[in-house]
Protein backbone atom coordinates (compact mmCIF):
# COMPACT_ATOMS: atom_id res chain seq x y z
CA UNK A 1 0.00 0.00 0.00
CA UNK A 2 1.06 3.66 -0.33
CA UNK A 3 3.06 5.02 2.54
CA UNK A 4 1.48 6.52 5.64
CA UNK A 5 2.63 10.00 6.63
CA UNK A 6 3.68 8.91 10.11
CA UNK A 7 5.93 8.10 11.87
CA UNK A 8 8.66 10.55 10.87
CA UNK A 9 10.71 7.85 9.13
CA UNK A 10 7.81 7.11 6.78
CA UNK A 11 7.35 10.82 6.12
CA UNK A 12 11.03 11.11 5.23
CA UNK A 13 10.89 8.10 2.93
CA UNK A 14 7.83 9.51 1.18
CA UNK A 15 9.60 12.84 0.65
CA UNK A 16 12.56 11.00 -0.85
CA UNK A 17 10.29 9.15 -3.26
CA UNK A 18 8.48 12.32 -4.30
CA UNK A 19 11.73 14.21 -4.86
CA UNK A 20 13.24 11.32 -6.81
CA UNK A 21 10.14 10.88 -8.99
CA UNK A 22 10.12 14.60 -9.84
CA UNK A 23 13.76 14.58 -10.88
CA UNK A 24 14.14 15.42 -14.56
CA UNK A 25 13.72 12.43 -16.91
CA UNK A 26 12.73 10.02 -14.16
CA UNK A 27 9.90 7.71 -15.22
CA UNK A 28 9.06 4.05 -14.64
CA UNK A 29 11.79 2.88 -16.99
CA UNK A 30 14.58 5.02 -15.51
CA UNK A 31 13.46 4.40 -11.92
CA UNK A 32 13.73 0.66 -12.56
CA UNK A 33 17.14 1.16 -14.13
CA UNK A 34 18.38 3.04 -11.06
CA UNK A 35 16.96 0.31 -8.82
CA UNK A 36 18.77 -2.36 -10.85
CA UNK A 37 22.00 -0.41 -10.23
CA UNK A 38 21.31 -0.43 -6.50
CA UNK A 39 20.27 3.24 -6.41
CA UNK A 40 17.03 3.74 -4.48
CA UNK A 41 15.60 7.18 -3.64
CA UNK A 42 17.45 7.26 -0.31
CA UNK A 43 20.74 6.57 -2.11
CA UNK A 44 19.99 9.18 -4.75
CA UNK A 45 19.85 11.88 -2.08
CA UNK A 46 22.56 10.63 0.27
CA UNK A 47 25.43 9.40 -1.90
CA UNK A 48 28.13 11.73 -3.17
CA UNK A 49 27.48 13.01 -6.70
CA UNK A 50 30.68 11.45 -8.04
CA UNK A 51 29.68 8.05 -6.64
CA UNK A 52 26.26 8.31 -8.25
CA UNK A 53 27.77 9.41 -11.56
CA UNK A 54 30.27 6.54 -11.57
CA UNK A 55 27.68 3.94 -10.61
CA UNK A 56 25.04 5.14 -13.10
CA UNK A 57 27.26 6.31 -15.95
CA UNK A 58 25.36 9.61 -16.08
CA UNK A 59 26.63 13.20 -15.94
CA UNK A 60 27.58 14.69 -12.60
CA UNK A 61 25.28 17.72 -13.03
CA UNK A 62 22.22 15.47 -12.75
CA UNK A 63 23.27 14.85 -9.14
CA UNK A 64 24.17 18.44 -8.31
CA UNK A 65 23.97 18.90 -4.53
CA UNK A 66 22.05 22.18 -4.56
CA UNK A 67 19.55 20.78 -7.07
CA UNK A 68 18.96 17.69 -4.95
CA UNK A 69 18.52 19.79 -1.77
CA UNK A 70 15.98 22.05 -3.45
CA UNK A 71 14.10 19.05 -4.79
CA UNK A 72 13.92 17.45 -1.36
CA UNK A 73 12.69 20.68 0.27
CA UNK A 74 9.91 20.94 -2.31
CA UNK A 75 9.04 17.30 -1.68
CA UNK A 76 8.57 17.89 2.05
CA UNK A 77 6.15 20.72 1.22
CA UNK A 78 4.24 18.30 -1.02
CA UNK A 79 4.10 15.71 1.77
CA UNK A 80 2.45 18.34 3.97
CA UNK A 81 0.00 19.24 1.20
CA UNK A 82 -1.17 15.70 0.52
CA UNK A 83 -1.55 15.09 4.25
CA UNK A 84 -3.73 18.19 4.55
CA UNK A 85 -6.12 17.19 1.76
CA UNK A 86 -6.28 13.44 2.43
CA UNK A 87 -4.48 12.50 -0.79
CA UNK A 88 -2.02 9.66 -1.33
CA UNK A 89 1.34 9.41 -3.06
CA UNK A 90 1.69 6.04 -4.78
CA UNK A 91 5.17 4.83 -5.75
CA UNK A 92 5.54 2.27 -8.51
CA UNK A 93 6.59 -0.42 -6.03
CA UNK A 94 3.45 0.09 -3.90
CA UNK A 95 0.67 -2.49 -4.10
CA UNK A 96 -1.93 0.09 -5.15
CA UNK A 97 0.00 1.47 -8.13
CA UNK A 98 -2.24 0.81 -11.17
CA UNK A 99 -1.26 -2.63 -12.47
CA UNK A 100 -1.75 -1.87 -16.17
CA UNK A 101 0.48 1.21 -15.98
CA UNK A 102 3.32 -1.00 -14.76
CA UNK A 103 3.40 -2.36 -18.33
CA UNK A 104 4.12 1.14 -19.72
CA UNK A 105 7.77 2.17 -19.53
CA UNK A 106 6.98 5.86 -19.84
CA UNK A 107 4.52 5.89 -16.94
CA UNK A 108 5.42 8.08 -13.93
CA UNK A 109 7.40 6.57 -11.08
CA UNK A 110 4.95 8.14 -8.65
CA UNK A 111 1.30 9.18 -8.80
CA UNK A 112 -0.92 11.29 -6.54
CA UNK A 113 -4.48 10.21 -5.92
CA UNK A 114 -7.65 11.38 -4.25
CA UNK A 115 -10.14 8.68 -3.37
CA UNK A 116 -9.26 5.12 -4.19
CA UNK A 117 -6.42 4.22 -6.50
CA UNK A 118 -7.43 2.60 -9.78
CA UNK A 119 -9.32 -0.49 -8.58
CA UNK A 120 -7.79 -3.80 -9.61
CA UNK A 121 -10.90 -4.63 -11.62
CA UNK A 122 -10.93 -7.22 -14.37
CA UNK A 123 -12.27 -4.78 -16.97
CA UNK A 124 -11.04 -1.21 -17.40
CA UNK A 125 -12.44 0.86 -20.27
CA UNK A 126 -11.32 4.35 -21.24
CA UNK A 127 -13.90 6.55 -22.94
CA UNK A 128 -12.65 9.79 -24.50
CA UNK A 129 -13.51 12.26 -27.22
CA UNK A 130 -13.96 15.86 -28.20
CA UNK A 131 -14.73 18.64 -25.75
CA UNK A 132 -17.41 19.73 -28.24
CA UNK A 133 -19.52 16.64 -27.71
CA UNK A 134 -22.82 16.60 -29.61
CA UNK A 135 -26.10 15.33 -28.16
CA UNK A 136 -25.58 12.22 -30.31
CA UNK A 137 -22.19 11.64 -28.67
CA UNK A 138 -23.59 12.15 -25.18
CA UNK A 139 -26.43 9.73 -25.80
CA UNK A 140 -24.08 7.14 -27.31
CA UNK A 141 -21.74 7.48 -24.31
CA UNK A 142 -24.53 7.04 -21.78
CA UNK A 143 -26.03 4.04 -23.55
CA UNK A 144 -22.64 2.38 -24.00
CA UNK A 145 -21.72 2.76 -20.32
CA UNK A 146 -25.12 1.41 -19.25
CA UNK A 147 -24.75 -1.50 -21.66
CA UNK A 148 -21.24 -2.30 -20.39
CA UNK A 149 -22.45 -2.10 -16.78
CA UNK A 150 -25.24 -4.57 -17.54
CA UNK A 151 -22.91 -7.12 -19.18
CA UNK A 152 -19.67 -6.88 -17.20
CA UNK A 153 -18.88 -7.22 -13.55
CA UNK A 154 -15.68 -5.78 -12.04
CA UNK A 155 -15.77 -2.78 -14.41
CA UNK A 156 -14.11 0.63 -14.14
CA UNK A 157 -14.55 3.55 -16.54
CA UNK A 158 -11.65 6.01 -16.89
CA UNK A 159 -11.40 9.35 -18.67
CA UNK A 160 -9.99 12.85 -18.22
CA UNK A 161 -12.71 14.95 -16.51
CA UNK A 162 -12.73 17.39 -19.45
CA UNK A 163 -15.76 18.97 -21.08
CA UNK A 164 -17.73 16.93 -23.58
CA UNK A 165 -17.25 13.20 -23.91
CA UNK A 166 -15.06 12.84 -20.80
CA UNK A 167 -17.54 14.26 -18.33
CA UNK A 168 -20.42 12.45 -20.07
CA UNK A 169 -18.58 9.14 -19.49
CA UNK A 170 -17.93 9.90 -15.81
CA UNK A 171 -21.53 10.94 -15.18
CA UNK A 172 -22.90 7.91 -16.99
CA UNK A 173 -20.69 5.62 -14.91
CA UNK A 174 -21.83 7.19 -11.63
CA UNK A 175 -25.44 6.86 -12.76
CA UNK A 176 -24.86 3.19 -13.66
CA UNK A 177 -23.21 2.41 -10.31
CA UNK A 178 -19.81 1.77 -11.91
CA UNK A 179 -16.55 3.10 -10.37
CA UNK A 180 -15.05 5.84 -12.51
CA UNK A 181 -11.83 7.75 -12.27
CA UNK A 182 -10.11 10.66 -13.96
CA UNK A 183 -6.48 11.20 -14.86
CA UNK A 184 -5.95 14.95 -14.70
CA UNK A 185 -3.28 17.29 -16.03
CA UNK A 186 -2.66 19.32 -12.86
CA UNK A 187 -2.00 18.96 -9.17
CA UNK A 188 -4.65 17.95 -6.66
CA UNK A 189 -4.82 21.50 -5.31
CA UNK A 190 -7.35 22.29 -8.03
CA UNK A 191 -9.92 20.74 -10.35
CA UNK A 192 -10.01 21.74 -14.00
CA UNK A 193 -12.41 22.71 -15.33
CA UNK A 194 -13.79 24.12 -12.04
CA UNK A 195 -17.35 23.40 -13.23
CA UNK A 196 -16.63 19.69 -12.68
CA UNK A 197 -15.70 19.91 -8.99
CA UNK A 198 -19.04 18.47 -7.89
CA UNK A 199 -18.64 15.65 -10.39
CA UNK A 200 -15.20 14.88 -8.95
CA UNK A 201 -16.69 14.71 -5.46
CA UNK A 202 -19.46 12.37 -6.64
CA UNK A 203 -16.95 10.12 -8.39
CA UNK A 204 -14.78 9.81 -5.29
CA UNK A 205 -17.74 9.24 -2.96
CA UNK A 206 -18.93 6.48 -5.31
CA UNK A 207 -15.62 4.60 -5.05
CA UNK A 208 -13.78 6.38 -7.85
CA UNK A 209 -10.61 8.44 -7.96
CA UNK A 210 -8.72 11.44 -9.30
CA UNK A 211 -5.10 10.61 -10.23
CA UNK A 212 -2.27 12.83 -11.46
CA UNK A 213 1.48 12.77 -11.88
CA UNK A 214 1.70 16.51 -11.13
CA UNK A 215 2.38 18.06 -7.74
CA UNK A 216 0.49 20.98 -6.26
CA UNK A 217 3.45 23.19 -7.16
CA UNK A 218 3.44 22.34 -10.86
CA UNK A 219 2.01 24.92 -13.22
CA UNK A 220 -0.69 23.92 -15.68
CA UNK A 221 0.26 24.15 -19.33
CA UNK A 222 -1.01 22.65 -22.57
CA UNK A 223 1.65 19.95 -22.70
CA UNK A 224 0.33 18.44 -19.48
CA UNK A 225 -2.94 17.48 -21.15
CA UNK A 226 -1.25 15.56 -23.94
CA UNK A 227 1.10 13.89 -21.45
CA UNK A 228 -1.73 12.72 -19.19
CA UNK A 229 -3.40 11.00 -22.17
CA UNK A 230 -0.77 8.27 -21.96
CA UNK A 231 -2.07 7.48 -18.45
CA UNK A 232 -5.65 7.17 -19.71
CA UNK A 233 -4.54 4.90 -22.55
CA UNK A 234 -2.12 2.86 -20.47
CA UNK A 235 -4.49 2.30 -17.56
CA UNK A 236 -7.22 0.69 -19.68
CA UNK A 237 -7.72 -2.57 -21.53
CA UNK A 238 -9.67 -0.77 -24.24
CA UNK A 239 -9.91 2.86 -25.32
CA UNK A 240 -13.12 4.03 -27.00
CA UNK A 241 -13.21 7.21 -29.06
CA UNK A 242 -16.77 8.55 -29.11
CA UNK A 243 -16.35 11.70 -31.21
CA UNK A 244 -13.29 13.53 -32.52
CA UNK A 245 -12.07 15.65 -35.38
CA UNK A 246 -9.00 14.48 -37.30
CA UNK A 247 -6.74 16.22 -34.77
CA UNK A 248 -7.17 16.37 -31.03
CA UNK A 249 -6.35 14.78 -27.71
CA UNK A 250 -8.63 11.80 -28.30
CA UNK A 251 -6.76 10.89 -31.48
CA UNK A 252 -3.50 11.07 -29.54
CA UNK A 253 -4.97 8.80 -26.88
CA UNK A 254 -6.00 6.31 -29.58
CA UNK A 255 -2.45 6.27 -30.97
CA UNK A 256 -0.96 5.81 -27.50
CA UNK A 257 -3.36 2.98 -26.67
CA UNK A 258 -2.40 1.20 -29.89
CA UNK A 259 1.28 1.64 -28.99
CA UNK A 260 0.61 -0.05 -25.64
CA UNK A 261 -1.04 -2.96 -27.50
CA UNK A 262 -4.46 -2.09 -26.06
CA UNK A 263 -7.72 -2.36 -27.95
CA UNK A 264 -8.93 0.79 -29.71
CA UNK A 265 -12.56 1.24 -30.75
CA UNK A 266 -14.38 4.15 -32.38
CA UNK A 267 -17.98 5.18 -32.77
CA UNK A 268 -18.91 5.65 -36.45
CA UNK A 269 -20.62 8.87 -37.48
CA UNK A 270 -21.98 10.73 -40.47
CA UNK A 271 -19.22 11.44 -42.99
CA UNK A 272 -19.84 15.21 -43.12
CA UNK A 273 -19.96 15.73 -39.33
CA UNK A 274 -16.85 17.51 -38.08
CA UNK A 275 -16.59 15.52 -34.87
CA UNK A 276 -17.05 12.17 -36.58
CA UNK A 277 -14.14 12.66 -38.99
CA UNK A 278 -11.55 11.37 -36.57
CA UNK A 279 -13.53 8.27 -35.63
CA UNK A 280 -14.34 7.52 -39.27
CA UNK A 281 -10.66 7.91 -40.15
CA UNK A 282 -9.64 5.43 -37.44
CA UNK A 283 -12.19 2.95 -38.76
CA UNK A 284 -11.28 3.47 -42.42
CA UNK A 285 -7.58 2.89 -41.75
CA UNK A 286 -8.20 -0.13 -39.51
CA UNK A 287 -6.66 1.74 -36.58
CA UNK A 288 -9.79 1.04 -34.52
CA UNK A 289 -12.59 -1.50 -34.35
CA UNK A 290 -16.16 -0.35 -34.64
CA UNK A 291 -18.17 0.16 -31.46
CA UNK A 292 -21.96 0.24 -31.59
CA UNK A 293 -22.73 -1.37 -28.25
CA UNK A 294 -21.14 -3.31 -25.41
CA UNK A 295 -21.05 -6.51 -27.44
CA UNK A 296 -18.51 -4.93 -29.79
CA UNK A 297 -16.27 -4.13 -26.81
CA UNK A 298 -16.64 -7.63 -25.39
CA UNK A 299 -15.70 -9.18 -28.74
CA UNK A 300 -12.66 -6.94 -29.20
CA UNK A 301 -11.36 -7.70 -25.69
CA UNK A 302 -12.44 -11.38 -25.65
CA UNK A 303 -14.51 -10.76 -22.52
CA UNK A 304 -17.44 -12.90 -21.49
CA UNK A 305 -20.70 -11.23 -20.47
CA UNK A 306 -22.07 -11.88 -17.01
CA UNK A 307 -25.80 -12.18 -16.44
CA UNK A 308 -26.79 -9.95 -13.55
CA UNK A 309 -30.10 -11.03 -12.12
CA UNK A 310 -32.11 -8.18 -10.76
CA UNK A 311 -29.61 -5.63 -12.04
CA UNK A 312 -31.87 -4.11 -14.66
CA UNK A 313 -33.87 -1.18 -13.42
CA UNK A 314 -36.42 0.99 -15.13
CA UNK A 315 -34.92 4.29 -16.24
CA UNK A 316 -38.32 5.94 -16.48
CA UNK A 317 -38.72 8.92 -14.20
CA UNK A 318 -41.40 11.53 -13.72
CA UNK A 319 -40.21 14.80 -15.27
CA UNK A 320 -42.09 18.02 -14.51
CA UNK A 321 -43.69 19.61 -17.61
CA UNK A 322 -41.42 22.68 -17.55
CA UNK A 323 -38.34 20.42 -17.52
CA UNK A 324 -39.70 18.19 -20.26
CA UNK A 325 -40.34 21.30 -22.35
CA UNK A 326 -36.68 22.26 -21.99
CA UNK A 327 -35.50 18.74 -22.88
CA UNK A 328 -37.69 18.74 -26.00
CA UNK A 329 -36.34 22.14 -26.99
CA UNK A 330 -32.69 21.06 -26.59
CA UNK A 331 -33.29 17.93 -28.69
CA UNK A 332 -34.81 20.01 -31.49
CA UNK A 333 -32.34 22.90 -31.22
CA UNK A 334 -28.98 21.50 -29.97
CA UNK A 335 -27.03 24.53 -31.25
CA UNK A 336 -29.17 27.17 -29.52
CA UNK A 337 -27.76 29.09 -26.57
CA UNK A 338 -29.39 29.63 -23.18
CA UNK A 339 -30.44 33.09 -24.35
CA UNK A 340 -32.14 31.60 -27.43
CA UNK A 341 -33.91 29.08 -25.22
CA UNK A 342 -35.17 31.75 -22.80
CA UNK A 343 -36.61 33.86 -25.62
CA UNK A 344 -38.33 30.97 -27.39
CA UNK A 345 -39.70 29.38 -24.21
CA UNK A 346 -40.91 32.67 -22.76
CA UNK A 347 -38.77 32.39 -19.62
CA UNK A 348 -36.50 34.93 -17.96
CA UNK A 349 -32.81 34.11 -17.83
CA UNK A 350 -33.06 33.84 -14.04
CA UNK A 351 -35.94 31.35 -14.26
CA UNK A 352 -34.27 29.29 -16.96
CA UNK A 353 -30.85 29.09 -15.33
CA UNK A 354 -32.46 28.03 -12.05
CA UNK A 355 -34.36 25.21 -13.78
CA UNK A 356 -31.28 24.17 -15.79
CA UNK A 357 -29.19 24.01 -12.61
CA UNK A 358 -31.76 21.72 -10.98
CA UNK A 359 -31.90 19.55 -14.11
CA UNK A 360 -28.11 19.31 -14.22
CA UNK A 361 -28.02 18.12 -10.63
CA UNK A 362 -30.56 15.44 -11.60
CA UNK A 363 -28.44 14.35 -14.59
CA UNK A 364 -31.13 15.40 -17.06
CA UNK A 365 -28.98 17.92 -18.93
CA UNK A 366 -25.30 18.81 -19.10
CA UNK A 367 -23.59 22.15 -19.65
CA UNK A 368 -21.64 22.46 -22.89
CA UNK A 369 -19.19 25.05 -24.25
CA UNK A 370 -20.73 28.11 -25.89
CA UNK A 371 -23.46 28.71 -23.28
CA UNK A 372 -25.35 25.66 -24.57
CA UNK A 373 -26.85 22.56 -22.97
CA UNK A 374 -27.24 18.97 -24.07
CA UNK A 375 -29.74 16.43 -22.85
CA UNK A 376 -28.78 13.16 -21.19
CA UNK A 377 -32.22 11.67 -21.62
CA UNK A 378 -32.54 8.72 -23.97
Amino acid sequence: MSKSLSPASDRHELALRIAFAHTRNICLRTARRFAALGIEPADFFSLDCTVLARRSGLRNDIFDDSRRRASLEAAYAEVDFIASCGAHAIYYTDDDYPKRLLQCDDAPALLYSLGDSLPDTRHVVAIVGTRHCTPHGQKATERLVQDLASKLDSLTIVSGLAYGVDIAAHRAAVAAGVPTGAFVAHGLNTIYPPEHRNDARRMISAGGFIITEYSSRDRIHRGNFLARNRLIAGSADATIIIESDLKGGAMTTARLASGYNREVLALPGRIFDTYSRGCNHLLATNAAAIVRDADDVLRACCWNPVEKEGKQQSLAIDIPPEQQQIIDYIVLHPDHTVNDMAVNLGLSITQLTSILFEMEMENLVTAMPGNRYGTLQQ
